[in-house]
């Protein structure tokens, strides 16, 4: 490196910079750099902290013959870095409620809710998610007395939805309402995941030198850049820091879904769908057609929405979707799905698009609806309930709606 001095007398002359400056200059650079992520990190585990404490400490998940279920009588506290400290707190039936279930009082609508993390209320606060709400929404609207009965669970995909139809069918239910997820229908038949171990810095660090080394060893610039952009996404996505940038680049609508369509995730999405995104519809098409063929048979009706994941929501109330991608895709599989085998199909996606921004109620990273996304899925599941012939729920004999007309 060169460097041009100019001497009183104006004349530049040529010094070369001394040979620990080649060392030095680069490692203050680096220092900087350090410095500037280290503090953000540090920002970030603030803003965005974690319990020690898991939901999983109340959950079976090893049973396969069951599949994800709570211990009965069961509480746990678990704060996710997005949302504040949420107790989880199971009945004597392994479900989330404060309360236990019983014989259906006389003039009672009963409606039976499954479904997975969504549904349970992954989050919030059980007084606070959709199927908390919905009761008294429904009341509102139609006069009748509703109760609702949460069966949904973490993970309980449609096989095990399936599994445990037997015991949603001893509940009497008036109504099944299942909701769906575009999880639910990638990953149809998981009965019982895989429990995530805590991140061994020891297992991290050896992959990450172990990628280093293939940059040193890639002959083309492309794959070292490639490489390096690996190690990088590694490094971030095990830092808290992906939570702040994300938040920061969620206030932009266009740039939050640009940076969401990037990863395999968005497959749901895609305009044209993958062969393995059809494998996969096929299988949930094998578990609904069961599930609704039971129901039928024991003659009780059931209902299956599709509630958006976070960017299809936000894609909803958007323009236009980027190109190659369309957020009705799934929704008009599913209910060809559900009409062919003769179920009911509420679709709730209009209320998104008239909705500015419903994206703005879901967490930014997790995906999952805060407290102000179960009001309004709420409010959108007691509107397709009551809005026509279409749906299972009663809408003659509406006494309380009707004596509030004659007023």
């Amino acid at each position: 490196m060169t460097l041009y001095v100019t001497c009183d007398d104006g004349a530049a002359t040529e010094t070369k910079l001394p040979r620990r400056d080649w060392l030095l200059l680069p490692l203050l650079g680096l220092l900087t750099i350090s410095l500037i992520a280290g503090s953000t990190e540090l920002i970030a585990r603030r803003m965005f902290s974690e319990s020690l404490s898991s939901l999983n400490n109340c959950l079976i998940m090893d049973d396969p013959a069951t599949g994800v279920r709570a211990i009965p009588n069961s509480t746990c506290l678990y704060k996710m870095p997005e949302s504040q400290p949420i107790e989880y707190r199971f009945n004597s039936s392994g479900y989330r409620a404060d309360s236990e279930y019983a014989a259906k009082a006389p003039g009672t609508y009963r409606i039976v809710m499954a479904g997975s993390s969504m549904t349970m209320g992954w989050g919030v606060q059980r007084e606070q998610t959709f199927a908390a709400l919905l009761p008294s929404e429904l009341s509102r609207k139609s006069g009748h007395k509703v109760e609702l009965y949460n069966n949904a669970m973490m993970y309980e995909v449609p096989n095990i939805v399936a599994l445990h139809l037997d015991e949603t069918l001893a509940a009497k239910p008036d109504m099944i309402l299942w909701i769906v997820t575009y999880w639910d229908i990638e990953y149809a038949e998981n009965a019982a995941p895989v429990r995530i171990k805590p991140l061994d810095s020891t297992v991290f660090m050896g992959r990450t030198r172990g990628r280093l080394k293939e940059v040193l060893a890639e002959k083309s610039l492309a794959g070292a850049i490639s490489h390096l952009m690996g190690i990088a996404h590694d490094l971030l996505d095990s830092t808290k820091t992906k939570y702040l940038l994300q938040h920061l680049i969620d206030e932009s609508q266009s740039q939050y879904v640009e940076s969401h369509l990037q990863g395999p995730e968005a497959e749901f999405l895609r305009a044209e769908q993958s062969a393995e995104w059809q494998s996969h519809l096929r299988l949930f098409e094998s578990y609904a057609a069961e599930i609704e063929e039971r129901a039928r048979a024991a003659g009780v009706p059931m209902a299956i929405v599709l509630v958006p994941w976070r960017v299809q929501a936000a894609m909803l109330s958007m323009d236009e979707a980027p190109k190659g991608y369309d957020p009705y895709k799934l929704d008009g599989e599913l209910r060809a799905i559900v009409t062919r085998h003769g179920g009911t199909y509420l679709d709730i996606l209009p209320d998104f698009l008239t909705t500015p921004n419903p994206e703005q109620h879901y967490f930014p990273v997790d995906g999952h609806p805060d407290a102000r996304g179960h009001a309004m899925i709420a409010d959108f599941l007691a509107r397709e309930l009551t809005r026509g012939s279409n749906s299972p729920f009663p809408l003659s004999a509406q006494p309380q709606a009707a004596s509030e007309r004659t007023k």
